[in-house]
């Protein structure tokens, strides 16, 4: 998920975050002394920040606002976001869906210490910011085919929050729905991922994990 948020309402979200819990947790320390457990309107969605075009929902925080029962017991942990780090590519030029794709790939494949980015390419893909190329350490190994396979199921199965167009892999496109085709698509030592790009960051994005 891609937030969009300005440094203010970031910072609100945070405090948020730790106002649930502190609370969740006040809850969770008074059930060894038994519990009551809390009616359902007794429980919250607190949300803030902008809402995301594509979704329309910001960054949650569950908490309990009230304490009027002397005891409670916890029936829902906080749903804290996290948040991405920067990823292996450098990500001047890149449109939004293909930063969220890049960071979500470097943080679940720490083995990946290469990616590539924004270049000049006779397509439009690289040079506008849509497409990454995921480097395979030692990709014609066992190991690296391996490898390789994995960031393509994770790229595919995460295909509608990347925006996927398609991915290729050792001589085969594959695209979000199952398809692959077979042919002289090249890439063997690399995994390009395409998206649908999503526009250009203005400085106020949050990529969440």
């Amino acid at each position: 998920m891609v937030l969009i948020v300005g440094r203010t309402g970031l910072a609100r979200c945070r405090r948020l975050g730790a106002t649930a819990l502190t609370v969740v947790g006040a809850a969770a320390l008074l059930t060894a002394a038994g519990s009551v457990e809390p009616a359902p309107s007794e429980l919250a969605v607190v949300s803030c920040c902008t809402s995301t075009p594509a979704t329309g929902r910001g960054i949650e925080v569950v908490a309990l606002p009230s304490m009027r029962a002397s005891r409670y017991r916890m029936v829902q942990a906080a749903a804290i976001p996290r948040f991405l780090p920067v990823g292996r590519c450098p990500e001047r030029g890149l449109q939004v869906r293909t930063i969220l794709a890049e960071r979500a790939v470097s943080a679940a494949f720490p083995e990946i210490h290469e990616m590539g980015g924004v270049r000049p390419d006779a397509l439009r893909w690289h040079p506008e910011g849509l497409a990454v190329d995921v480097m395979i350490p030692n990709a014609s190994s066992a190991a690296g085919i391996a490898l390789g396979d994995r960031v393509v199921a994770y790229a595919l199965k995460n295909a509608e929050r990347f925006g996927l167009q398609d991915a290729i892999w050792r001589g085969v496109y594959y695209t979000p729905g199952g398809g692959a085709r077979r042919g002289n698509w090249g890439h063997f030592d690399h995994v390009h991922l395409t998206t649908t790009g999503g526009g250009y960051p203005t400085g106020g994005e949050v990529y969440l994990r």
